[in-house]
């Protein structure tokens, strides 16, 4: 039963002997999309310290890999931010990619083996809190560099622009956490229900093309958050 596995806008773990939800003050926390975080942390530092710790003056296939990915992200990351913003974030914006990369494949393959783990990407509340997360940083390195300058972006070209500008500010993270969002569930949907309807090869195949989506989506994600930072470190 599809409807049975889906609570909100997460999948349950049937059976579980941990706690799939805490009350506390009034909130409740969907304890799942914590676990899968946990999980997707954990994983994200395991994977670079495994490719890092025996980094070499002769680098292997995986460390050279990784090396051309931070410098190509770099290269996007100073284009867009100048020098002083590769300097400053590049190492963000590198963590923030292999986390959402790990965080979108982990509902990918594990109901195979028959415990189906999320994505916390399928839960609305993670990407948000990431988007708000990028939206924090753009206003903090905007007013410490241009200080209250920094402001006056929202009424140009001209003041009676002010409330297209508000609108437009508020719409970068709801439409960044929603895009992310969006994609990862309806993909972990759609692998629920062919593995219902059709347990072999389709699924299987589904599962190649959300390997793609979620590498997409990640880079996706980190070059909109490149860029809705970059004009903090535009001069005002």
């Amino acid at each position: 039963d599809i409807s049975a596995c889906l609570v909100g806008s997460e999948m349950c773990i049937r059976d579980s002997y941990l706690p799939m939800q805490l009350d506390f003050l009034g909130m409740t926390v969907r304890m799942q999309t914590l676990y899968m975080s946990w999980l997707a942390c954990i994983l994200t530092i395991v994977i670079v310290w495994c490719i890092t710790s025996g980094s070499k003056m002769i680098p292997g296939r995986a460390q050279v890999a990784l090396e051309m990915f931070f410098d190509a992200l770099g290269g996007l990351i100073e284009s867009n931010l100048g020098k002083e913003g590769r300097e400053k974030l590049q190492a963000f914006f590198f963590t923030l990619f292999l986390y959402l990369f790990v965080s979108n494949e982990l509902g990918v393959f594990l109901p195979s083996i028959g415990v189906h783990f999320t994505s916390p990407t399928n839960d609305v509340n993670t990407v948000f809190a990431l988007s708000i997360l990028v939206m924090v940083i753009a206003y903090i390195y905007g007013i410490g560099r241009n200080g209250i300058h920094y402001f006056g972006h929202f009424v140009k070209p001209y003041l009676p622009f002010l409330p297209l500008n508000l609108i437009e500010e508020i719409a970068k993270p709801v439409t960044l956490a929603l895009r992310l969002f969006g994609n990862i569930l309806a993909g972990e949907i759609l692998l629920i229900v062919l593995y219902k309807l059709c347990p072999w090869v389709i699924p299987d195949i589904w599962v190649l093309f959300s390997l793609f989506v979620g590498v997409l989506q990640a880079f996706v994600f980190t070059m909109l958050s490149i860029i809705n930072i970059a004009p903090s470190f535009v001069k005002h």
